[in-house]
């Protein structure tokens, strides 16, 4: 058994030509010429093998057939590492070699049932790349197909393979590869992609997971979870933007990084100050490049759609106002999607994942109870949140923004923190906030799209009627939505808290 420790990249066709120039890569050491490899994928027509994590593979290289089984192996940030079996194939399947008994036998049982699933075929590239003493990596470029029935995909990508050295040294080099290139680790593997074509799957969006963390990690332990899982959604999303045109992955790229920036702020005692302040200010920029997307899809669908003329005003008042907007969004996601195109967007994505893997708490980590520490942040983050209802003034919608502000926060921590706690006492609270939020939401939403609408009119003034009548349709929802919020809000911020107990 070998244990392989990859670090998988994704990048566009046209990026390859400024790979291959990067100083490093023309220096290298290149193993022979291109070879095309024909993978077939087996399991049983249940899919035991897939359900079990297992891949079991034949490959053709050149004249010669090689046996491949691998077992599940954890991806990260693009990094994985997995214990793997290869041998010769001589026309059947041969078990034998594999030195893990239960895996041996397991396999034994499912010989006569396995069949060929999906195939992957690609041309790859190697280089062996030694970037620093003592540090050996193997750089493989693939480019090709992924084939189940009818359904393909393209596949163009580029792995780092550690042979000596650690998994630091894998991401140092991506970072410095990926000055010349748009490179973007990606957990997703040929076998996993295989298996979404085969079972008809389309790829969709990645909202956050649910939080897993127990009482038992120290605050930097729940805080790299958590962090990990925002920074799947992160990656998930970018790849997807950059592969469809659907708003949805930008918004949840969008949430990835307002939850991290929410994360370092609410475990910076326990963090090195240095990460906080720098990766804050990182994150913050990185959601400003994806520009106003979603504010003008939210204005289209909850702000204009449902303002209707009839039966007092003409029909199609509002439709070169809509025109204007859908154009002014047709121009935000292009630009966005043009943005993540940038080798700086990867190289964050890189940089965020290798600081993340061998980050060092602090003296507070080391002694906190993850559980006290809990509670002692979402009560700082309550109080803020108090302090800012109360100074608020109702009538300024940016007071109000910022109370939603906080109240998100408060939010965010409770659901990361949720484990920790009695499940009923929190789960009514997180209602009561979320529907706090979408009345907030809307408030904030309408007054960013008058804002915008009256500003557009001042550049063209037949838009003005449209927008003052979108304005005025909105007006007592407004009102009647600011009234009902405040009320819900006093409620949350002033009663018992709902983390006391812990289970």
């Amino acid at each position: 058994m070998s244990t392989e420790t990859e670090l998988k990249l994704a990048l566009a066709p046209d990026a390859i030509r400024a790979l291959r120039r990067h100083p490093q890569v023309m220096a290298a050491e290149k193993l022979g010429n291109a070879q095309t490899l024909v993978n077939t994928y087996y399991d049983t027509p249940e899919l035991a093998l897939h359900k079990a994590r297992i891949a079991v593979r034949t490959r053709k290289q050149g004249k010669a057939w090689l046996q491949t089984i691998k077992c599940a192996a954890s991806s990260v940030g693009g990094l994985s590492s997995r214990p793997e079996w290869e041998h010769p194939f001589l026309g059947e399947f041969d078990f034998s070699p594999i030195d893990v008994p239960a895996l041996r036998q397991r396999l034994e049982a499912m010989a006569d049932q396995i069949q060929p699933v999906f195939t992957t075929t690609f041309k790859r590239e190697t280089r062996r790349l030694t970037p620093a003493p003592e540090v050996e990596i193997l750089m493989m470029i693939d480019q090709g197909r992924i084939e189940a029935g009818a359904a393909s995909e393209a596949i163009c990508e580029v792995e780092l393979e550690l042979v000596r050295g650690t998994a630091q040294d894998l991401f140092a080099l991506a970072g410095t590869l990926a000055e010349r290139a748009p490179l973007i680790p990606s957990d997703r593997s040929k076998a996993e992609r295989g298996y979404r074509l085969f079972l008809g799957q389309p790829d969709t969006p990645r909202p956050a997971g649910k939080s897993v963390i127990d009482a038992g990690q120290s605050p930097l332990d729940a805080f790299r979870a958590l962090a990990f899982d925002a920074l799947q959604q992160w990656q998930h999303n970018t790849l997807g933007a950059l592969a469809h045109d659907e708003p949805e992955y930008v918004h949840q790229m969008r949430i990835a990084l307002r939850r991290l920036r929410c994360m370092l702020r609410l475990f910076r005692p326990a963090l090195p100050e240095a990460f906080v302040d720098r990766w804050s200010e990182v994150l913050r920029d990185t959601a400003a490049d994806l520009g106003n997307t979603r504010d003008i899809d939210v204005m289209l669908a909850d702000i204009l759609a449902p303002a209707e003329p009839e039966p007092l005003m003409a029909a199609g008042l509002l439709d070169a106002l809509r025109e204007h907007a859908s154009g002014v969004r047709d121009a935000a996601r292009a630009s966005a999607r043009e943005r993540l195109t940038h080798a700086d967007h990867g190289q964050r994505l890189l940089a965020f994942t290798a600081e993340l893997h061998c980050l060092d708490g602090n003296a507070l980590n080391a002694a906190a109870d993850l559980t006290a520490f809990a509670r002692l942040q979402l009560s700082a983050l309550r109080k803020r949140a108090r302090k800012r209802f109360a100074n608020a003034d109702i009538l300024d919608p940016e007071h109000l923004h910022q109370l939603r502000v906080s109240l998100k926060q408060l939010r965010y921590g409770l659901e990361f923190f949720r484990p920790l706690f009695d499940g009923k006492p929190i789960k009514h609270y997180l209602s009561a906030l979320r529907q706090a939020q979408t009345d907030l939401g809307y408030l904030n939403d309408a007054a960013i799209a008058r804002t915008r609408m009256l500003d557009w009119a001042d550049v063209q003034p037949d838009l003005g009627g449209p927008a003052h009548f979108v304005i005025g349709w909105h007006a007592r929802q407004y009102a009647r939505t600011r009234r009902r919020a405040l009320l819900e809000i006093d409620t949350l911020l002033s009663g018992k808290t709902p983390w006391r107990a812990s289970r």
